[in-house]
């Protein structure tokens, strides 16, 4: 039998994990809304700030497109061989463009591109955030409130151009493979000829209706809020008033890698829903 004295601690504790997560979820809506007003203050655009901001996105995305986009090409190439020869097989060759656009274009490359640019780009900015803000934290003489850097001014110098750039990065890699993506199918099935392209627009113009294609633009930026802004969240607040930094200290990045991988498969699977049911 479960006596009162051993639930008490129990209670309290599930208060506190409770505590912890909402706080957590409450500044993550916080820092969302502070770095959407960042970006429609003119003042995140002055000459000094642009160019932080300009050299953000060129290092976010320059160095990751050319072999990012190489090893989405090879990746697509394998899986459209497979669809294809599989269709054949069993007779169902006119279904083999469909599956291979809504698998590949509407599916795997944008959560592809998602998980690249976070484990990349965001998630080891929240975490190189995260440590100095705790070192700040420490090396602040006794009494005060904590780091050296106020939060309003790192907010729009160092905050707001990572985040951008994660975002800006997301839709640009998926983009320009979704577009390679679709090149390379009809490379694959209808070969180096011009007499494909009236079957095979017919066929993507079916498949990227209207809401299929505002479906797919919602996943990507939904995506791209997702992959910019939670790494960076509980980076943001001060150490010392923020419980779930001093508590998982050690596992920053896992709690932000999880929270986000969360949020990306909650944002699929609405996805899904949408085209297919």
């Amino acid at each position: 039998m479960i006596t009162d004295a051993s639930l008490y601690p129990l209670l309290r504790r599930m208060q506190r994990a409770t505590v912890v997560w909402l706080t957590s979820w409450w500044r993550l809506l916080q820092f969302a809304v502070l770095i959407l007003s960042q970006g429609f203050t003119p003042g995140s655009y002055r000459k000094d700030n642009r160019n932080r901001l300009a050299c953000q996105l060129v290092l976010s995305t320059a160095p990751n497109l050319l072999w990012f986009s190489i090893l989405a090409a090879l990746i697509s190439l394998v899986i459209i061989r497979i669809v294809v020869v599989t269709a054949f097989s069993y007779g169902l060759s006119r279904y083999a463009l469909e599956m291979v656009v809504r698998v590949l274009v509407l599916e795997l490359i944008p959560l592809t591109v998602a998980l690249f640019v976070a484990l990349r780009t965001t998630l080891p900015a929240g975490v190189e955030f995260a440590q100095k803000r705790l070192a700040d934290a420490a090396a602040a003489p006794a009494g005060s409130t904590g780091g050296h850097t106020d939060p309003a001014e790192a907010l729009r110098t160092e905050f707001f151009p990572r985040a951008a750039a994660g975002m800006f990065a997301v839709w640009m890699l998926g983009a320009v493979s979704c577009v390679l993506t679709l090149v390379l199918t009809y490379l694959v099935i209808y070969g180096f000829t011009p007499y494909g392209l009236p079957g095979y627009t017919r066929v993507v113009g079916q498949i990227f209706n209207p809401s299929v294609a505002l479906i797919l633009v919602l996943k990507i930026a939904f995506f791209s809020f997702a992959v910019g802004l939670i790494p960076l969240a509980s980076s943001y607040y001060d150490a010392a008033a923020n419980p779930f930094v001093l508590r998982f200290r050690a596992t920053h990045g896992l709690a932000d890698m999880v929270r986000m991988f969360s949020v990306i498969l909650l944002i699929e699977v609405a996805s899904l829903m949408g085209n297919y049911y």
